[in-house]
């Protein structure tokens, strides 16, 4: 406590604890035991932070290009992935990466709009007439829609392309 009063810094009684490392939060951080190692992965509140942000960054009614969408996610994907770039996880890194990338389906089949259009720009981009008339007669349903069917036309290079950046 002396030193702390000299440097006019407060310790936070309630974030303050002399404690085992597991089950504690540090920095983001949480800790667990692997085959006798101790290893880093991303606090459960942090998952959740991050997933609210992209919630934000990427609403469906903000009016905004594709493009602007993943140049303002870009930005800030780029500083959660380089802070937490000590976390031994990658599984969950992939999680994401897929969670983001199914949002930005979701938002190209809502700026597409109608059936019509969804079902030309879909045959467009290769995908079978069956799989686009599929999608097109559910129009409004863009998180169903942007899942598993739409993973072999609006690809990984489709993310790509528009600048989306990869959190793997």
């Amino acid at each position: 406590r002396r030193l702390y009063g000299r440097l006019h810094l407060t310790v936070n009684e309630a974030k303050s604890a002399v404690a085992s490392v597991f089950g504690r939060k540090f920095l983001g951080y949480a800790f667990w035991r692997a085959g006798g190692m101790v290893k880093r992965r991303v606090a459960d509140k942090a998952i959740k932070a991050f997933k609210d942000r992209i919630r934000e960054l990427t609403s469906r009614v903000t009016g905004r290009s594709l493009k602007a969408v993943a140049e303002r996610l870009g930005v800030f994907v780029r500083g959660w992935k380089a802070y937490f770039r000590l976390a031994q996880t990658p599984s969950v890194r992939q999680a994401l990466d897929e969670w983001m990338r199914h949002r930005l389906r979701a938002i190209q089949l809502k700026q597409w709009k109608h059936s019509r259009t969804i079902f030309r720009e879909l045959t467009a981009r290769g995908a079978k007439r069956d799989l686009a008339r599929q999608v097109a007669t559910n129009a409004r349903r863009w998180w169903r829609n942007s899942a598993k069917l739409l993973n072999t036309v609006l690809t990984i290079k489709w993310a790509d392309q528009l600048g989306m950046p990869k959190l793997v």
